[in-house]
């Protein structure tokens, strides 16, 4: 993948101070930001020369005079050249096919001068926040001649979601380095990890009813494989379902009713506040965990053919209506990756609680249920649990572990979060607490062994 971007710099006016700024907004190869200024570097060559010459006017020393006259032509050197108006052509090459989360992408700007000669060119490539520089580095300094290109070379480290490069800044000084023009220009580059959604071999739901054949058991008797009641021979009942074994006892007829599967409509919801965004002691954002489950979620009751929904619970509002089928399968793994609601980085917006949760509400179905993927970080986050509850959608908590023993702080959080999952439990609600030293299958099944004792 390539992008290229080209920019002419025009010299900025001079104002009265010696700063010049102006700013355009444009597309790929502009220059999006442009200022020039005096840098300063003889003002203390000038003070000291008028400092010798009053020195040598003073004591008549020739010393002293022929000192001022050397400091009054550096001064004058640094008058001789206006500030530098670089033209320059900016390449940039991100070699990546679709990479995975932990892949290096090797990343190569280059920088061609088309104008006359700089002395002086100092380069940086703006890396997208939320990756990495492994190797190299995305910064260059160098003297650039006529026709002459520069080039960079770094590596970074992938994660889940897409990253734009959105310009290069540059800096250049003219020979006595009096005077330097600085200038953004755009040359927009994208890349993007969008990883396949985790395998999990399935995720136990609570009883859930809706009008389509499935694996969710019910508390309506019909056609199932458990057994739920037996009731009056109807005619039209299939033979199959007769219960002989009743009428050769007592001569009654009678069928048997097994308990109803029906499909699910689930809500996988990730608590995206900014109070979730807590890392581990390796760094890793509870966040990132939250979207690893919520997919892992997707993923097996998709396989199941249950109809599945996603939500960014925080400022960042995100939300796909539940669907199935491969395309619908696409759609959640490319907004899982993409969406800034699910992104490891802290929210940039302020979270409104009352306006998100009102829209949470308003989206969820009737007859949906929700896994809320949380670190249950704080008390906020079990009260909303308790509300979706409440609210008629039976809730299953998915909560990453990313608490510490290491300090007082970390223990203290240790137990408040243990507390919660206690209050939780204790109102009937379903919790996986997932340490990350496990993977999610094992911290699922786990829980699952001890939902059914």
């Amino acid at each position: 993948m390539t992008d290229v971007a080209t920019a002419t710099e025009a010299p900025a006016t001079e104002s009265s101070g010696g700063d010049a700024t102006d700013d355009v907004a444009a597309g790929d190869g502009a220059i999006v930001s442009l200022s020039t200024r005096e840098t300063k570097r003889w003002r203390g060559v000038t003070a000291l020369s008028l400092l010798a010459a009053a020195v040598g006017a003073v004591l008549t020393s020739p010393t002293a005079l022929l000192l001022a006259v050397l400091g009054v032509a550096y001064a004058a050197y640094g008058q001789l050249f206006p500030a530098p108006s670089p033209s320059l052509r900016v390449e940039r090459t991100v070699e990546a096919e679709d990479p995975d989360p932990g892949d290096e992408v090797d990343v190569t700007l280059s920088v061609t001068n088309e104008g006359a000669f700089l002395p002086d060119l100092r380069v940086v490539d703006d890396v997208p926040e939320g990756v990495a520089v492994v190797e190299g580095s995305p910064r260059l300094a160098t003297a650039l001649r006529s026709g002459k290109t520069a080039t960079i070379r770094y590596t970074i480290e992938m994660r889940r979601g897409e990253y734009e490069f959105d310009a290069v800044r540059v800096r250049a000084r003219d020979p006595s380095g009096a005077r330097e023009t600085e200038a953004t220009i755009r040359a927009a580059s994208t890349v993007a990890s969008v990883p396949t959604l985790p395998r999990l071999d399935s995720f136990p739901l609570r009883s859930q009813t809706v009008q389509r054949v499935g694996r969710v058991s019910t508390s309506q008797g019909g056609s199932g494989v458990e057994f739920h009641a037996t009731r009056e021979y109807r005619p039209g009942d299939p033979l199959s379902r007769v219960d002989w074994n009743r009428l050769a006892r007592t001569g009654e007829l009678s069928t048997v009713q097994y308990r109803e599967e029906r499909a699910a409509t689930v809500v996988a919801i990730v608590d995206a506040r900014e109070q979730s965004h807590v890392a581990d002691a390796d760094g890793e954002s509870a966040v990132e965990y939250g979207v690893e489950a919520a997919g892992g979620v997707a993923s097996a009751l998709l396989d199941s053919g249950d109809s599945v929904g996603l939500a960014a619970f925080g400022p960042h509002w995100t939300w796909v209506q539940p669907g199935i089928g491969r395309d619908h399968r696409a759609r959640l793994r490319d907004r899982l990756a993409r969406s800034r609601g699910f992104a490891a980085l802290p929210p940039e917006r302020r979270f409104l609680a009352a306006l998100v949760f009102r829209r949470l509400k308003k989206q969820l179905p009737a007859d949906a249920q929700v896994v809320f993927c949380s670190p249950l970080a704080d008390d906020d986050a079990v009260e909303y649990v308790r509300r979706i509850e409440a609210g008629g959608n039976p809730v299953t908590v998915v909560s990453p572990d990313v608490t510490g023993t290491d300090t007082l702080g970390q223990q203290v959080a240790r137990v408040e979060r243990a507390t919660r999952i206690r209050s939780l439990r204790r109102a009937g609600i379903r919790v996986v607490d997932w340490s990350p030293e496990d993977s999610f299958p094992v911290a699922v099944a786990t829980a699952q062994r001890g939902w059914s004792q």
